[in-house]
């Protein structure tokens, strides 16, 4: 992976720790579909792929963003200028694939504290749609504090097929 680091305790929790750039996403996505695709997962490539993308966009964008050095000289091809470790020497996104059966959990956590916000629907607009992808695609998600500093956006996702009679309503399901 070309700007990230993957650690493998577990097979079935894995992390890859992300360099501040815009191509953190791309690595995202490399992570996901290897080890979707490891565990036999493929079928879940897309959606948890599309909502690795905006969790990690939105960490770039935002938790990043916010920690611009002030009077620092833009770096090309960095999102922000910020660009120096944590306190213990990790960089700052991580994005976390946990598979238990039935169900795998992307989750991507960063240093700031501020909750994720969905705006109103936007058809037009560039941005904006994110979080509502992420509820479209994911069986559900959420975001927690973490201690001292930073949080963690999760999205859960059904590993077996979901039936009609058990789907969520108002949930996106994909038909094979």
């Amino acid at each position: 992976m070309s700007t990230g680091t993957a650690v493998l305790a577990d097979p079935h929790v894995v992390t890859c720790t992300l360099a501040p750039r815009f191509e953190a996403v791309r690595t995202a996505r490399e992570f996901a579909r290897s080890t979707l695709y490891g565990w036999g997962l493929g079928e879940l490539f897309d959606d948890v792929s599309l909502v690795a993308s905006e969790l990690v966009t939105n960490a770039l964008r935002h938790a990043l963003g916010a920690r611009r050095d002030e009077g620092s000289a833009p770096v090309p091809g960095r999102l922000s200028t910020c660009t120096r470790p944590v306190a213990d020497g990790a960089l700052p996104i991580r994005i976390s694939l946990v598979h238990r059966a039935p169900q795998v959990v992307c989750a991507v956590s960063d240093p700031s504290s501020a909750g994720p916000v969905a705006r109103e629907p936007d058809f037009v607009a560039e941005s904006g749609r994110g979080l509502h992808l992420v509820d479209s695609f994911s069986r559900s998600w959420g975001w927690h504090p973490l201690a001292g500093a930073g949080k963690v956006v999760w999205a859960l996702f059904e590993a077996e097929p979901v039936t009609a009679a058990v789907a969520p309503s108002g949930r996106h399901r994909r038909s094979a």
